[in-house]
């Protein structure tokens, strides 16, 4: 099929963008990547009046280390950059061990890092890696009616953005613009697996674990996110809790996995059932705690 008429628009600064998408009346679609976008167009699951294509705007390209360790990452960033880019394996790893997984090589080279989390896949990858290690999101609009000229931004905590299956908090005339990713701390340790079919396909189920142990090797903190667990991108917060306060013990981490297996809602398909799903959460929560606790104590000041 081919996607119904629209017309389209390719703005070159972020000013351009946000008005065209402020003149839109709530029916214009931004063009990141395209690589989920553009087969929903055509197998006309969606239909806007307006595509606002964002992919001449440099401004939004970019990854930057900020002074606290951290990266600032911008919203069309490719996602091949992660898997490449030295600044991301020094301060945020789990973005580039996670990275080689999402989907394949020449997808990874125009999917964008902002288009992926604004499309809310619970089946994705980076949002569900990014909640792991706390990011925030940058989201800028034009002003409306009553407010002062300028651009209008707000920040939020990633775990804010996500409403429900591909429904995010974004308004039609707003645009995720920047991701703040914070910087990997003495005694933390992170990592990522997942079980797919073949490479390539999306996840069966995946699971992202970060981990910060104080001097005395009690968890600090701690926080686990699964991949096609649920209907949308979710932290496991009782299974986090479950490791806060006392040494991550292998008994402790198999408390935190059963606690993941409980809390996330898998949904039946022809690639395993819910009980299956269950399973292979409990396993990769396990598996991704014991790297993720091994990494962090290496790492204890």
């Amino acid at each position: 099929m081919k996607p119904a008429p629209f017309e389209y628009a390719a703005p070159t600064t972020l000013d351009e963008a946000l008005s065209v998408l402020s003149r839109g009346d709530g029916d214009a679609r931004p063009l990141a990547g395209g690589q989920s976008l553009v087969p929903m167009l055509n197998f006309r699951l969606g239909g806007p009046a307006t595509l606002v294509d964002l992919n001449a705007i440099e401004e939004l390209a970019f990854i930057e280390p900020t002074a606290d360790g951290g990266l600032r990452i911008g919203a069309m960033t490719r996602q091949v950059a992660l898997e490449r880019d030295p600044s991301v394996r020094r301060a945020a790893p789990l973005l580039a061990e996670a990275a080689p997984s999402i989907a394949h090589a020449q997808i990874r080279t125009r999917g964008t890092v902002g288009g992926s989390l604004a499309h809310a896949d619970p089946a994705a990858e980076l949002p569900a890696v990014l909640l792991a290690l706390g990011a925030r999101v940058r989201i800028a609009r034009r002003p409306r009616d009553g407010e002062s000229d300028g651009r209008v931004e707000r920040s939020l905590p990633l775990e804010d953005l996500y409403l429900g299956p591909f429904f995010t908090a974004l308004e039609p005339d707003e645009l995720l613009v920047e991701i703040a990713v914070p910087g990997l701390r003495p005694g933390e340790g992170t990592a990522f697996e997942e079980l797919a079919r073949r490479s390539g396909d999306y996840a069966i189920v995946g699971a992202a674990a970060r981990v910060w142990l104080r001097a005395d090797g009690a968890c600090e903190e701690a926080a686990v996110s699964l991949i096609n667990a649920g209907p949308t991108p979710c932290l496991l917060e009782d299974a986090a809790a479950t490791l806060r306060g006392v040494s991550p013990t292998p008994e402790r981490i198999e408390e935190a996995a059963v606690a993941a297996a409980e809390a996330c809602e898998p949904a039946a398909d022809m690639h395993g059932s819910e009980a299956y799903r269950r399973h292979l959460a409990r396993l990769l929560t396990t598996r991704v705690l014991l790297r993720a606790v091994g990494r962090a104590r290496e790492r204890v000041a």
